[in-house]
């Protein structure tokens, strides 16, 4: 006997013989992993999927070499105010309350406030530097006075980058403002804490000022999740548990069912906080993907086992029977499947890298549990209830020949049999078609994907108090400053140039770059629209009569200055127009960003790939970036992800599998016939996708993988079963039938359960989980119905090509085993299919399982298992 079966055996052994111990182990196990759900830890928002791409690491350094629009390197709040006209009294008021209400918080820490109100109460009072002292500035000042101040200061021209894009400079009036505190927090301050205390602040103080940040940002990011989850779980669990009820029908078996499915939650995600790996949007994937493989498991553990208790083996026997066979199939499918997930450390991504670990994980633990607590638990209920004579329940397999599921899951074969090897290459064509189609889906990548909506969907409005979420403003917020202020960069791209720009030749390499611009960018009189270092030197020379004539001594001819360049940098930073200067060029002027506008209905992509070609124009090392560039390298890096890590998934299972059918069934070409349904899911779900307008991103970058997984699951329960049934008798139209009623019945009730539970990620709050719900809804059923349609024909051709006329498989080959088949179709009433909808057992002792023979111990002629 070969040590796996060797292996197999002896788990088997101590589940049927020891089940208190399995038992109490597994619990013992549950509570030590219980306490590391308390350290999990939500990682939410895009920055975590842009480590290690090139272009989110020049964007840093650029963020981190030149001053922003609005404040330094200190953290800071932004105060954003709505008024008909913040220039007026009230509301240059209304903005210095809230800030003098967050200066006087110590624990804020505000060490600077900038915002128009202060450089107008400057205008009246040169030592009005705090938000009080600008205050009592604008309080003693006559309206006139405040007027002229308005004017005076509207002549700098940072006036108007802190209002909003309406501000009339002639009128002195504004819908809004910005205003940029400051504080000193140390590294270890909660940002989010202090943030939303300064919302409250900004809340209760006159006027319609609104605080925000990237503490209150990522505070609702984190907060989304688990609101989503707050409505999501309890109406899966609602629709998981009724239809476990149904597949069940017994409420001791539903019970450990449901146990088992909370212990693998509970053992992968205690693991998960001890091992500091982060809660994110991906890993929400990971308790659906549990949810599924242990729910299909379970079923089909009962369900076999109840199959040799109707035929009348004794609990331990028809335990033993069950798992004697289920065992094999378990652990080709966790194998395939764990490597199927792992494939996912192929990404560059860290987040799919993590979401590859932990399911792979998972699936280890879900093993251990179906194999070993759930007999084990079963064996101890059914003994227990048997001293106390309780009374059976729903005892009947699914699929039984009486019920109306065991009468129709045999009829589909009759799809496929008058001619399943045309059927076959029938559905390969379709497939190839469709892998061809969905080649074409989408990818993107936007922090909309992880900010909470703008407005709450309108059936939230319908659920009791305590799955009522959170409010929301962060989009909204953002929106609006898209909208109104001329700060966003969703229509601009960045040039990151590390070069010497004292150098003479650097301003003018700079024009260079700037003519014949590609179509997705903005053009004026032939040149691309563009803000450089080069912006604050016409500025400036258009004001100042002594600048102006040192950059016409600077240059040889009428194009841009080519000496004098450090003597001009050095006068710009004297000069009104410092920070302006420093938005363009370092500190030490060996490096710059140049900023392009781009076409606002030009796609990500072209822009994207415009931009790459500009930077390749400028002589130093120049990399292109900025917001859109960057978003539109991790979508490519997703998209690429997916692809390899599919390629690598279904290379590594054909292997895996392959040899597992080969070493425990002595059929390894069986191994690649069960993949087949699988890539017609998967061709069949891209696909789909395309079709319905459902990008690759960020969450649902996951789904391939998910859907080879639970592919793998189902094909793999549908050929095992009838490779038993096959080898037993040798009647491959009896293998089928009983195949599909037996195994059908079981896999009806997976699919219905995790289709339906899954699918109500629609309800959650952000459409990214609704996607992906109905993604996994979608894969989940695809998989359901190839398996029962797609793998069986494709189990008949096997047998009638590979088992009986090896070589090579062509057209008129398959046709005449088609042939071969239908003929077999008309055989004695002696050879028709078995009806009971059981099981005499699995494969012979040559194929390297287990062997069955009579236990005179067992009522009837009820099978028992020898090793």
């Amino acid at each position: 006997m070969d040590p796996v079966t060797r292996l197999f055996g002896a788990i088997i052994d101590r589940v049927i013989e020891q089940p208190r111990r399995v038992v109490i182990a597994c619990l013992v196990l549950t509570a030590l992993f219980a306490p590391g759900m308390a350290l999990l830890e939500a990682s939410a928002g895009s920055d975590q999927f842009t480590d290690g791409i090139e272009e989110a690491d020049a964007l840093d350094r650029v963020n981190e070499q030149f001053e922003p629009a609005f404040g330094g390197d200190d953290p800071t709040t932004q105060l954003i105010q709505r008024d008909v006209n913040v220039l007026d009294r009230r509301g240059l008021l209304d903005m210095l309350a809230t800030a003098e209400r967050l200066d006087e918080r110590d624990r804020l820490r505000v060490t600077d406030f900038s915002a128009p109100a202060m450089d107008v109460a400057a205008e009246l009072d040169e030592g009005a530097d705090t938000p009080a002292a600008a205050r009592d500035a604008i309080e003693r000042a006559s309206d006139g006075e405040i007027d002229d101040a308005v004017d005076a200061a509207a002549e700098d021209p940072g006036f108007a980058t802190l209002l909003s894009d309406d501000f009339n400079s002639e009128s002195g009036t504004a819908s809004a403002a910005l205003g940029v505190v400051s504080h000193s927090f140390p590294a270890s301050a909660d940002t989010q804490a202090l943030q939303g205390e300064a919302q409250v602040i900004a809340e209760q103080a006159p006027g319609d000022v609104t605080a925000f940040g990237s503490g209150i940002v990522n505070d609702e990011t984190e907060r989304v999740i688990f609101d989503s989850l707050g409505i999501v779980v309890p109406a899966a669990l609602a629709v998981i548990l009724g239809l476990l009820a149904y597949a069940y029908r017994d409420p001791f078996d539903f019970v450990l069912g449901g146990i088992a499915l909370l212990m693998t939650v509970v053992w992968t995600f205690g693991f998960t906080g001890y091992a500091g790996i982060a809660f994110s949007e991906v890993l929400i994937a990971v308790p659906v993907l549990l949810l599924a493989i242990g729910i299909d498991f379970g079923i089909h553990t009962v369900n076999r086992y109840r199959e040799d208790r109707a035929a009348g083996a004794s609990p331990e026997t028809a335990m033993r029977g069950a798992l004697g066979q289920l065992v094999v199939a378990y652990s080709i499918i966790a194998g395939t499947t764990i490597i199927g997930f792992l494939a996912n450390l192929t990404s560059s991504l860290p987040p799919l890298r993590e979401f590859g670990v932990v399911a792979g994980l998972g699936i280890c633990f879900t093993l251990v549990i179906f194999v070993g607590f759930l007999p084990a638990a079963k064996l101890l209920v059914d003994r227990w209830r048997a001293e106390r004579d309780l009374p059976e329940f729903g005892s009947r397999p699914l699929g039984a020949e009486e019920s109306a599921l065991g009468g129709l899951l045999p009829r589909l074969s009759a799809i496929s049999r008058p001619a399943p090897a045309v059927f076959l290459v029938v559905v390969l064509l379709v497939t190839a078609g469709a892998a061809g189609y969905g080649a074409g889906v989408d990818t993107t990548f936007e922090d909309d994907d992880f900010l909470p909506p703008s407005e709450q969907p309108a059936y939230v409005d319908f659920f009791p108090g305590p799955l009522q979420p959170g409010e929301y403003t962060a989009t909204e917020t953002i929106d609006f400053l898209s909208d109104n202020f001329a700060t966003s960069e969703d229509d601009t791209v960045t040039i990151y140039v590390e070069r010497r720009m004292t150098s003479d030749a650097a301003l003018r390499s700079l024009a260079r770059a700037e003519r014949d611009p590609p179509d997705s960018f903005v053009t004026v009189d032939g040149r691309a629209s563009v803000d450089s270092v080069q912006s604050p030197v016409d500025a400036y020379a258009a004001e100042d009569p002594e600048f102006e004539a040192l950059i016409e001594s600077s240059s040889l001819d009428d194009g841009r200055p080519n000496r004098n360049l450090d003597r001009i940098y050095a006068e710009l930073r004297d000069s009104p127009y410092d920070d302006f200067t420093g938005e363009y060029l370092a500190d030490d002027s060996r490096s710059t960003r140049v900023v392009y506008a781009v076409e606002s209905d030009a796609s990500d992509a072209a822009v994207t790939a415009d931009a790459r070609r500009v930077a390749d124009r400028y002589r130093g090392d120049a990399t292109a970036t900025g917001q859109i560039v960057v978003f539109q390298a991790v979508a490519d890096t997703i998209f690429e992800s997916a692809i390899v890590s599919l390629a690598a998934a279904l290379g590594l299972s054909a292997v895996f599998l392959v040899v597992l059918f080969w070493l425990l069934l002595g059929s390894p070409t069986l191994g690649l016939v069960t993949l087949v349904p699988v890539t017609v899911a998967v061709a069949t779900l891209t696909a789909t996708m395309r079709l319905a307008g459902i990008p690759f991103n960020a969450i649902t970058a996951t789904i391939l993988a998910i859907t080879i997984g639970l592919g793998v699951d189902y094909t793999v329960h549908v050929a095992h079963r009838f490779h038993d049934e096959y080898e037993r008798d040798s009647d491959v139209d009896a293998a089928v039938v009983t195949t599909l009623r037996g195994t059908g019945g079981a896999l009806t009730g997976t699919w219905a359960t995790t289709a339906l539970g899954t699918g109500v990620l629609v309800l959650a709050i952000t459409p990214v989980l609704g996607q992906f719900g109905l993604l996994t809804a979608a894969s989940i059923t695809l998989a359901y119905l190839a398996s029962l349609i797609v793998l069986p024909p494709a189990l008949l051709v096997w047998v009638a090509v590979v088992e009986r006329r090896p070589g090579l498989l062509f057209v008129g080959r398959l046709l005449a085993a088609a042939d071969a088949i239908d003929a077999a179709g008309d055989r004695g009433p002696s050879e028709q299919p078995r009806t009971d909808g059981g099981t005499d057992g699995p494969v012979d002792t040559e194929a390297g399982a287990f062997e069955w023979q009579t236990d005179p111990e067992s009522p009837g002629d009820a099978p028992s298992q020898k090793r």
